[in-house]
C-alpha cells in the first residue's frame, strides 16, 4: 500500500495494508515523502481534535513533546491560530519532561523551547500550560512528580500525545530499564541522550545528568498517540522500535501494546523497515532497474559474496525467486548489475573529454565546464566533496564555490575573542580600534540567552570567510570565483533562524545566471541537525526551477552529495570518484584550515569524531563496498547523485 504524503489524507485512518506487513510490523505506521506535509496532517488532526472537543464544550487535553521533530507541527498550529482562527482558549497542555536541575529562563530548557516555538505565539491561557518544573529541590521532586500525576488525571487524561524517539529508543525521558508501569518521576539520563544534546550545551559536560519525564504508563494511558521520526539517524531504532520484541531496553516497544498509535515517519527515518529495504520479502514487487539494483547489493551484504559470486541458491534462498524466474539467470543477471555498478565509478567528475562517455555519469563534451559548488556552511564543500572539488580544478574545469551561509554562529566566543585580541595587539592605537574595543566588549559581556551582538557575528562570519579561502586557495581557486552568499534566512545570531525567503531564492538565482554552469553540485543531506542544508537545498531546487526556461539551464545537470552525517546507499549512487591515499591526504588538509571547526566544534551532533574522521571513514567505507561487491579497490570514494530538477 503507498503511504506517499502525496496520496495520505489522514495519519490517523492510513492502515498499514497487508498481511505481510502485519507479520513484520507491530506498530501502525505511515512513511511520507516530507516531513513537511506529515507535520501538517498531524497538526491538523490535533486541530480538528481542539475543535471537537470546543464543540461539545470540553477541554482538549495534549500531551507535547520537544525537540526538532516536533517543530514543523507547532509552525502548522501557529498558521493555524492566526490564519484560519484555530483557538487554544479550551486546550491544557502537559509536556513530557524537562532536564533538572533547569532554569526556565534557560535557554536550554523545554520551558523555553515550548515558549518560544508555540505559546508565546497562539491563545493558549497560561494557567492551561504544565511543563515541569526543573527548579524545585531535590526533597521536592517526588511529591512534585505525583501531583503532575493528579494534575494530568484531573483532566480526564491525556487525549494526544505528541512523541518524539531518541537513539536510546526513549520517549519523553524514559530511558532504558524503564518499567512498563512508570509514572511521573526523576530519571537518571543515559550517556548516549547526554551526547546527543551535548552540541546544544556546548559540550557533554554542561548537559545535565538528571531529569523529570512522564512515565510509560502516564504516555500510554493517552487515548491517541503520534510519533515523529525524521531522517536517517533514527532508522535503527525505528525498526527495532516497531519489528523488534517488546523489551524495557527499548521503551518505545511498549507502544506495541497502545490500541491507538501511529508512528509518522519520512522515507530516511523508515528506511531499514523490511518493507521499505526489502520489500520483495513483503509483498509482490515490480522490478524495475532500480529496485533490481537494490536486491542485488541487498543479497551480496546479506551473504556475504561478491556480486559475480551470487548463485541461484543465493536468489532463491532469500526471497529473490520471483527476479530469478524474470531474468532467467544469476550469470546474466550478476554481469548486467556488475556493469552498471562499475560505470558509476568515475575519476573524471566532469566527464572525460575525447572519449565515449556512453557509459560514464558525465559527458565528455564541452572538455572545461562551468561549475559551481553550493556549500551550505562554510566548511561542507572540502567535508563533503573535497576530493571531487580538487580534482576538478586539476582537470581544468571553472571552478566556482559558493558558501551560502556565514556558519558565524558555529564560531566560538575563544576563537572570535582570540583573533580579536590579535588584531588588538596587532593595530596601532586609534580611533580605528573602537570597533574592536566594542567587538570584545560584546563578547564578554553577552548573558547565556542573548544573541551575539552584530559586530561580533561580523567577526565570526570573518573568520569562517577566511577559513575558507584559505582552503580554496589551497585547491588553486582564483578567488574572485569564491562567492559568500551570507543569505538571509540564516542571520538571525541564534540557532533557530528564519524560513527561505525571496530574497534567498533570488541571491542563488543570480548567481547560477551570472555563471551559466554545466554542472551545479549541492548538498543533498536532508539530515542536518539544524536544517540548515535542507533550507540551502531548497533555495537551490527553487532557483534552478525558476531558471529551468532559460536556454543555458538545459546544458546545466545537478548532482547532490551528502554531508558528514551520511553518504547515498550504494544502488542509489550516480556517480562515485574515486581518490588515492594522496588525493585523502589533500582532502583533510583543506579540511584543516577550517581550524574553528576542528576541536571542541559547537555543533558537534551526537557523533563526537572530528569533521575530517567522520569524512575520512565515510569515503573508505563507500570504497569498501564497493570492493566487496567485486569492484575496483580504491583507498577512499565520494558519492554524488544526479537529480532532475
Amino acid at each position: 500500500m503507498k503511504t506517499n504524503s502525496e496520496e495520505v489524507k489522514s495519519v490517523k485512518h492510513v492502515k498499514v495494508g497487508t498481511y505481510e506487513h502485519s507479520r513484520f510490523e507491530k506498530i501502525h505506521n505511515v512513511i511520507f515523502k516530507k516531513s513537511s506535509k506529515a507535520s501538517y496532517l498531524v497538526a491538523k488532526e490535533i486541530a480538528d481534535l481542539i475543535r471537537t472537543k470546543d464543540s461539545k464544550g470540553e477541554k482538549c487535553v495534549l500531551g507535547l513533546a520537544t525537540g526538532s521533530s516536533p517543530i514543523r507541527v507547532y509552525e502548522e498550529l501557529i498558521m493555524m491560530h492566526k490564519e484560519e482562527g484555530l483557538s487554544f482558549k479550551n486546550v491544557v497542555t502537559f509536556n513530557l519532561d524537562e532536564y533538572f536541575p533547569m532554569n526556565p529562563e534557560s535557554i536550554h530548557s523545554y520551558h523555553y523551547f515550548m515558549h518560544e516555538n508555540l505559546f508565546d505565539h497562539i491563545d493558549i491561557p497560561k494557567d492551561q500550560i504544565h511543563i515541569p518544573d526543573g527548579t524545585i529541590s531535590q526533597d521536592e521532586v517526588n511529591d512534585y512528580c505525583a501531583a503532575y500525576e493528579e494534575k494530568i488525571a484531573s483532566h480526564g487524561g491525556l487525549d494526544f500525545q505528541l512523541l518524539g524517539i531518541g537513539r536510546t529508543g526513549h520517549i519523553g525521558f524514559n530511558e532504558p530499564g524503564s518499567h512498563f508501569n512508570s509514572v511521573t518521576r526523576s530519571i537518571t539520563l543515559d550517556q548516549l541522550t547526554r551526547e546527543d544534546a551535548a552540541s546544544s550545551f556546548l559540550g557533554i559536560e554542561n548537559v545535565p545528568k538528571k531529569a523529570i519525564t512522564m512515565g510509560v504508563g502516564t504516555v500510554n494511558n493517552a487515548k491517541r498517540i503520534v510519533l515523529l521520526a525524521w531522517g536517517h539517524k533514527k532508522a535503527e531504532i525505528v525498526k527495532r522500535t516497531i519489528e523488534g520484541e517488546e523489551s524495557a531496553q527499548i521503551p518505545a516497544t511498549y507502544l506495541q501494546d497502545h490500541p491507538n498509535t501511529t508512528f509518522v515517519l519520512d522515507e530516511e527515518a523508515a528506511s531499514l523497515l523490511t518493507r521499505v529495504e526489502s520489500p520483495w520479502l513483503v509483498d509482490a514487487v515490480e522490478w524495475t532497474e532500480p529496485m533490481i539494483k537494490r536486491a542485488v547489493v541487498w543479497l551480496c551484504d546479506k551473504v556475504e559474496k561478491s556480486i559475480l559470486r551470487l548463485t541461484d541458491k543465493d536468489f532463491n534462498e532469500n526471497g529473490l525467486a520471483s527476479l530469478l524466474a524474470e531474468k532467467g539467470s544469476s550469470y546474466e543477471l550478476n554481469i548486467e548489475m556488475f556493469n552498471q555498478l562499475q560505470h558509476t565509478i568515475t575519476g573524471w567528475p566532469g566527464g572525460k573529454p575525447n572519449a565515449d562517455d556512453t557509459n560514464r555519469p558525465e559527458r565528455k563534451s564541452p572538455a572545461k565546464k562551468r561549475v559551481i559548488i553550493f556549500s551550505p556552511h562554510p566548511d561542507d564543500d572540502v567535508i563533503s566533496m573535497g576530493g571531487t572539488f580538487d580534482r576538478l580544478v586539476q582537470q581544468g574545469h571553472e571552478v566556482h564555490i559558493a558558501y551560502q551561509t556565514s556558519g558565524n554562529i558555529a564560531v566560538s566566543n575563544a576563537d572570535a575573542l582570540k583573533f580579536a585580541e590579535v588584531a588588538m595587539d596587532f593595530l596601532p592605537e586609534g580611533s580605528e580600534l573602537e570597533k574592536l574595543k566594542e567587538t570584545i566588549s560584546g563578547i564578554n559581556e553577552k548573558k547565556e540567552n542573548e544573541i551575539d551582538p552584530l559586530s561580533v557575528r561580523e567577526l565570526k562570519g570573518l573568520i569562517r570567510k577566511r577559513e575558507s579561502i584559505a582552503a580554496t586557495r589551497y585547491f588553486d581557486v582564483p578567488d574572485e570565483q569564491v562567492h559568500f552568499l551570507n543569505l538571509p534566512f540564516y542571520e538571525t545570531g541564534a540557532v533557530k533562524k528564519s524560513p527561505l525567503g525571496k530574497e534567498d531564492i533570488d541571491i542563488v538565482k543570480n548567481l547560477i545566471a551570472e555563471v551559466k554552469p554545466h554542472q551545479v553540485y549541492a548538498a543533498g543531506d536532508l539530515a542536518d541537525p539544524h536544517g540548515t542544508h535542507k533550507v540551502c537545498l531548497d533555495a537551490v531546487f527553487k532557483a534552478m526551477a525558476e531558471l529551468k526556461p532559460e536556454p543555458y539551464m538545459a546544458d546545466c545537470w545537478l548532482w547532490l552529495y551528502r554531508g558528514a552525517w551520511h553518504e547515498w546507499e550504494i544502488h542509489e549512487i550516480d556517480m562515485a570518484v574515486p581518490m588515492s591515499p594522496d588525493q585523502v591526504l589533500r582532502k583533510r588538509k583543506a579540511i584543516f584550515f577550517h581550524q574553528t571547526q576542528k576541536d571542541g566544534v559547537l555543533f558537534q551532533g551526537e557523533d563526537l569524531r572530528e569533521f575530517w574522521v567522520r569524512a575520512e571513514d565515510r569515503n573508505k567505507k563507500t570504497a569498501a563496498h564497493y570492493r566487496n561487491l567485486g569492484l575496483s579497490d580504491y583507498a577512499a570514494m565520494e558519492a554524488f547523485k544526479r537529480f532532475d530538477y
